[in-house]
């Protein structure tokens, strides 16, 4: 049920910069409206011994590994220890958390990396949030616009959720797995510690603690 997939059950708020702005929210995907706001707002309250401005709403963690290829656009956080890598293409209204991967040739907009996420090759995500150690394999995307360019809606079994969005890529909660060349469809939630196979196409909403293969063969975890 989608009561199932509020940030308190998908996230752990204390390992993201973002976690005191996200708790006005009860769902993580309405907070995609204003992750631009919410960089501006904490951006503002770096600490210069820590973090530098580079451009115009950029502020990059002093102790963060940014190659020399990586293109940031602002408004954008990159948080300590985070590493942004070769060709990393980063469009703006980024939030990157500490230790987080951003790897060759990835792409990020509107998004907001929990701390310790990676998304180390040939990444897409967009207008998503990904969760404390998520982790997306080679090739894995978010998809965030329907073809039909109406808007999102979240759909778990019988239930739906309007989310009001034209533009919804995934929301990834702790822990998540993504394999290889998987396509996460507009509105997909992955609940906390699950995983989905390699070359998947998730739509809609998996349990936490579940293994996705397919639509059809979606398995609780056991110990």
């Amino acid at each position: 049920m989608i009561k199932d997939f509020t940030l308190e059950q998908m996230l752990d708020l204390n390992e993201s910069i973002a976690g005191e702005y996200l708790k006005n929210d009860t769902y993580p995907w309405e907070a995609l409206a204003h992750i631009e706001e919410i960089i501006l707002a904490i951006g503002k309250t770096l600490p210069a011994d820590r973090f530098e401005r580079r451009g115009e709403n950029i502020w990059i963690a002093k102790s963060a590994k940014i190659f020399g290829s990586a293109y940031i656009a602002g408004p954008c956080i990159v948080d300590e220890d985070a590493e942004i890598r070769q060709c990393a293409f980063i469009r703006g209204k980024a939030l990157v958390g500490k230790g987080c991967v951003v790897g060759n040739s990835c792409e990020l907009k509107n998004v907001i990396l929990f701390n310790k996420c990676e998304v180390p090759h040939y990444n897409y995500v967009g207008d998503s949030i990904l969760g404390f150690h998520a982790h997306m394999g080679a090739g894995s995307i978010t998809s965030n616009i329907k073809s039909d360019r109406t808007n999102v809606v979240i759909h778990d079994g019988e239930d739906s959720f309007a989310t009001g969005l034209r533009k919804m890529g995934a929301i990834l909660g702790d822990w998540t797995e993504i394999g290889c060349n998987s396509v996460l469809n507009p509105g997909s939630v992955v609940g906390r510690h699950s995983n989905v196979y390699p070359l998947s196409m998730v739509r809609g909403c998996i349990p936490a603690n579940h293994i996705y293969k397919d639509k059809e063969h979606v398995v609780a975890k056991h110990d």
